[in-house]
């Protein structure tokens, strides 16, 4: 059986969401392990979710089932999916969430969940998270084939970061993420600097002189540049909040001159 099962959503922890979708797992399944990965995604965010299942998903045991549920079209066309890969199971809705994360995996099956048979009674419109990723997340940690959910699937909704743009002379990347500390996260990969002297950075009209490794490497309240732990260029400050600092938000662009 496999009994893990990470919930990535943006249902936060004020309302009981949360507590109704593992209410349902664990009357399905009572030997369900469920671990909260965040519900603390920005409502809505499709992009946001996708970064943080991609950023935490690949650490988990072989066999884990990844629910994650940021689902601004709930109730409308979009499919509810289940992809089986070499590794893991993931089910939630098919609106690009997993892309990132299937970057990294090898995909054996993708399937389009239509059977009401594995769903809570009568599927409310507007909670699909409960109603039937839950349910199927739970049977299919008591080992019911993917195959049984419904049909297969032969294509699957793809988000794509957004482009770098690259100069003469620099790189324009963008601020795809920012974390709980307030570090901004680029869409520059690290290979994408590899085979070249950066000189300064630019973000917010301010300028920073070096790309640094750690945060120990500046002064407490000062600005750094840094390749963080998931592979991506980002902006931070020592034991600071670079969001607050530059009044940074999601989409800002980031210089980065070579």
């Amino acid at each position: 059986m496999k009994n893990i099962i990470t919930l990535t959503t943006d249902f936060g922890s004020q309302d009981g969401y949360v507590g109704a979708v593992k209410g349902v797992i664990l009357s399905i399944n009572p030997k369900a392990e469920i671990i909260d990965i965040s519900h603390q995604i920005p409502a809505h965010n499709v992009l946001a979710g996708a970064f943080c299942l991609f950023n935490s998903g690949s650490f988990f045991p072989e066999g884990t089932i990844h629910v994650a549920v940021v689902d601004p079209g709930v109730g409308g066309k979009r499919k509810a999916i289940l992809i089986q890969t070499e590794r893991y199971f993931l089910i939630g809705p098919d609106n690009g969430i997993f892309s990132l994360f299937l970057r990294t995996e090898k995909i054996k099956r993708m399937v389009s969940v239509t059977n009401p048979k594995y769903f809570l009674g009568k599927v409310s419109a507007t909670f699909q998270g409960r109603d039937i990723f839950a349910p199927v997340a739970a049977y299919l940690s008591l080992g019911i084939e993917p195959k049984e959910f419904g049909l297969t699937l032969p294509e699957i909704a793809r988000l794509s970061l957004p482009g770098i743009e690259k100069r003469r002379g620099g790189i324009i990347g963008q601020i795809i993420h920012i974390d709980n500390f307030g570090n901004l996260v680029s869409n520059v990969k690290a290979q994408e600097l590899n085979e070249f002297k950066i000189m300064k950075i630019k973000v917010r009209k301010r300028t920073i002189p070096q790309l640094s490794r750690t945060f120990s490497e500046v002064k407490k309240g000062e600005l750094l540049a840094y390749i963080g732990s998931s592979g991506f260029f980002e902006i931070g400050i020592r034991e600071g909040n670079a969001r607050l600092e530059l009044d940074a938000k999601m989409g800002d662009q980031i210089e980065i001159q070579i």
